[in-house]
């Protein structure tokens, strides 16, 4: 039996429940197994990475065993960002994708490091103050659902395993298609449902009783660290989450599933110039 409780994957009525029109219609949005009013939930999850940002890049190399930084190239390079671009990293953390995409741009372009969260931005700085090559990097502090960046400002965006943490999803890619030029493009790093079920029931095992205790061991706070896989089970999958991007008016959607699904990177175009909320 686990030592911290496992919710199960969601089943697709649950999964909805996770989007726009049902938060809107209920106001109540859930961030893990908690559920919070709609205008909680983005102070309950500024407050989880207040607490998780100190170690957070050393945990995430740490659980994944170093796989996530193969993933982010992989999602960067889907990107196809040319020299003298400009870059938008959503949901930026630490900036790992911020780093990868202002080493294609180039001192010519520019890259956004844009988040929420103040102490993330900060634990990341180390990674990229010292750099000169990295000087084009800018931070901003803000809402992903309300970015503060005119229309058709940017070559590209990026999301990397931050969206999930929304209160409102479509909301959020609304913004990302709006301030991309038209024909810019767009990829989205989340996390997913292993697609073999023996390798599914593991990875259920490792971070419903591994996680949480390195948490706490490491950090102090096994509940950060049963909050993120709670989180991923509750997510769309692979076509549901392509068919949200193609109703908020991306289009030549698809996307690459990496290590057995538990990582899946969505790209799209802007093809359309107005989108539906």
């Amino acid at each position: 039996m686990a030592l911290w409780q496992n919710p199960g994957w969601f089943d697709a009525s649950n999964r909805r429940e996770q989007l726009d029109d049902h938060i809107r219609g209920t106001g109540k949005a859930r961030f893990g197994i908690r559920t919070f009013s709609e205008k909680e939930k983005a102070f309950a999850v500024r407050k989880h990475f207040n607490k998780v940002a100190p170690k957070y890049d050393f945990m995430n190399s740490l659980l994944s065993f170093g796989i996530q930084h193969a993933w982010k190239r992989q999602a960067v390079r889907m990107l196809n960002i040319l020299p003298g671009q400009n870059v938008i990293d959503i949901c930026a953390g630490t900036g790992d994708l911020s780093i990868l995409a202002a080493r294609k741009t180039g001192k010519k372009g520019r890259v956004i490091l844009y988040d929420i969260n103040h102490a993330m931005i900060q634990a990341g700085r180390h990674k990229i103050d010292p750099y000169p090559d990295l000087s084009h990097i800018r931070y901003v502090l803000g809402d992903a659902e309300k970015i503060p960046f005119p229309d058709q400002s940017f070559d590209a965006a990026m999301a990397g395993f931050g969206i999930r943490n929304l209160t409102h999803l479509k909301r959020g890619f609304c913004e990302m298609h709006r301030i991309l030029k038209p024909g810019g493009r767009f990829v989205c790093l989340e996390f997913s449902r292993p697609l073999n079920p023996v390798f599914r029931s593991l990875y259920d095992f490792y971070s419903f009783n591994i996680m949480p205790f390195l948490g706490e061991v490491l950090t102090g706070s096994a509940e950060s660290y049963t909050c993120l896989p709670e989180t991923i089970r509750m997510f769309p999958l692979p076509d549901e989450l392509s068919a949200i991007l193609g109703k908020t008016g991306f289009g030549k959607i698809t996307y690459k599933v990496m290590t057995n699904a538990i990582a899946v990177a969505h790209t799209g175009v802007k093809t359309k110039n107005e989108v539906r909320q």
